[in-house]
């Protein structure tokens, strides 16, 4: 698929919306990511984290982390005239997974956002999606710092099938996370294509 412009002379399209969700664990940089790509001010629900929260909220690996999302990002961008992604960042500590069914209702695909430093914590959202039957991305975020290590590496660590797409990004950069998510929109359309074969066929 290639994602441009429209040609010139035609007239303008209902644009098509699509619902992409961003997963994750424990800040591992899913509002950043709705943040640097959206093209509208992003709805976050973030809040401080508290005393009271210490013994539930691992902040291992991310000790200047001083907010937490307690319901959702929500973000939108268009990839072309005709298409407009909605993203809806979830929640990423356990107390808060009771949400992500009314969150994935009508998704798409999804991004598993990964950090090499705590990369059991995605674990959760790659199991998640898989017994869905939720096509996904994982997006193997790279802080700095963090140490770099090979994709086919993290796709063992992650035991993934080998049909799901693993790419490099920075959450904090739109081009990056552009490329992400136009990732997610081919892996969905083609697994939605073999779905409606493997149907079709007697």
């Amino acid at each position: 698929m290639i994602f441009g412009r429209s040609q010139r002379g035609k007239p303008p399209v209902e644009p098509v919306t699509l619902k992409i969700l961003v997963a994750g664990g424990f800040g591992v940089g899913k509002t950043t990511l709705v943040g640097a790509v959206s093209e509208i001010r992003p709805l976050r629900t973030e809040e401080l984290l508290t005393e009271a929260g210490r013994p539930v909220d691992d902040v291992r690996g991310v000790e200047n982390k001083h907010t937490t999302t307690v319901a959702m990002d929500f973000g939108r961008i268009t990839l072309r005239e005709d298409l407009v992604l909605y993203l809806f960042g979830t929640p990423g500590q356990e107390r808060f997974w009771f949400m992500w069914d009314e969150l994935s209702e009508g998704a798409l695909g999804a991004v598993v956002l990964a950090d090499t430093r705590r990369l059991e914590d995605c674990f959760a959202a790659v199991d998640y999606f898989e017994r869905r039957g939720i096509p996904f991305v994982v997006g193997v975020n790279r802080f700095d710092g963090s140490a770099r290590y090979p994709a086919d590496s993290v796709r063992r660590a992650l035991d993934l099938d080998t049909d799901v797409p693993l790419v490099m990004c920075d959450a904090r950069d739109r081009e990056s996370v552009k490329e992400v998510l136009i990732e997610v929109v081919q892996h969905a359309m083609a697994h939605a294509t073999d779905h409606r074969r493997t149907v079709s066929t007697p």
